[in-house]
């Protein structure tokens, strides 16, 4: 927008003190540097570290800044990435977990004059610290909502790949839309794996058998929560189907059939966290000087969290749970319908 705004003053025979003024914003924007560090997962993974990953590039196309990413490859790497982009002179630095916390707390506190803004989560309370949070439970509602009311076996399935606030809020807000349509609908649609984790979010071989195994007990449509795990469940959503089962699945974090790459066609919807475009704004309010510490909290409201559209499996969710989901939503942002996870951020 910055260029933009350059080219059209320019071509307008701009007065000298407003050229001035943008170019002196361009050299602000190229003079800094936003930096990224990973989970455990990886720029790839599909989910939340390639989605936080795209805010940043999305920025630096828009304005012109330098960036650096670091990949972690596991936790013990955390504390010396978070520490690395201080000592290349980063402005901003984003680190994308829950599981970075004390990794972020302990370089903001040593580094005051260094801002972090941290994804999902909301437990550092620093004037440099910005956390990015979401109400998933919300989307994750409605998905509980349309994996009832689309299964053909009444059975449905979720798992986790950790048993963390920010993995355990999509399931609980899957399993109450579940119970809210069994409730309006006298139906007794069954929810497998509530409790189940694989204590990863690489293992993508748990994750295959996991879903196996929910599969083989009536299961026909599964959500993990998991990260590149979740890429297991795909394949083994794929052997079923070319099995002669017919087996969906419902990704998170990212529009799966964008992301996914596998089985795609298989994606009954996804629970979206919007997260480039909080990061790329983010990264933009700090690139023009006006970093806040406020939490940016995603809702339904404010399109932080959504549905994704059914894709491949529009013709197979019934009218009926269509008009319902469109009522629902509205009902939730009214607030008419309180989602509340105990995983929920608190605002």
């Amino acid at each position: 927008m910055l260029g933009v705004s350059a080219l059209l003053l320019s071509g307008c025979g701009a007065a000298p003190e407003e050229e001035a003024e943008g170019s002196s914003e361009a050299a602000a924007s190229s003079d800094f540097t936003g930096c990224i560090v990973s989970d455990a997962g990886g720029w790839d993974d599909r989910s939340f570290n390639q989605s936080t990953y795209e805010g940043l590039m999305a920025a630096k196309d828009a304005l012109g800044i330098e960036t650096r990413e670091v990949e972690s490859k596991d936790a013990s790497d955390y504390t010396n990435n978070v520490n690395s982009t201080v000592d290349a002179g980063c402005d901003l630095t984003v680190t994308v977990g829950f599981l970075l916390s004390d990794a972020t707390k302990d370089a903001a506190e040593a580094n005051p004059d260094t801002n972090f803004a941290i994804v999902d989560d909301n437990a550092i309370e620093l004037d440099n610290v910005k956390p990015i949070i979401y109400d998933t439970a919300q989307a994750a509602f409605l998905a509980g909502y349309v994996a009832a009311g689309t299964t053909q076996t009444g059975t449905v399935a979720t798992y986790g790949g950790m048993n963390i606030p920010t993995v355990t809020i999509f399931m609980e807000g899957f399993a109450d839309g579940i119970e809210y349509y069994n409730e309006e609908n006298g139906t007794d649609v069954k929810l497998l794996g509530s409790d189940s984790f694989v204590d990863s979010f690489d293992n993508r071989a748990a994750g295959k058998t996991l879903t196996q195994n929910f599969i083989n007990e009536g299961a026909d449509i599964i959500m993990p929560v998991a990260g590149p795990v979740g890429l297991g469940t795909m394949e083994a959503v794929v052997e079923a189907n070319d099995g002669g089962k017919d087996v969906k699945a419902v990704w998170v974090d990212s529009d799966g059939y964008e992301t996914a790459g596998i089985g795609q066609e298989y994606i009954l919807t996804s629970v979206m966290k919007l997260m480039g475009d909080a990061v790329e704004n983010i990264v933009t309010e700090s690139a023009e000087g006006n970093f806040s510490a406020e939490p940016y909290v995603g809702t339904l409201e404010n399109g932080g969290v959504d549905l994704a559209p059914f894709h491949d499996q529009e013709g197979n969710v019934p009218e009926e749970v269509k008009t319902a989901i469109e009522d629902l939503k509205a009902k939730i942002i009214d607030g008419e319908i309180k989602v509340e996870s105990k995983s929920s951020p608190q605002q």
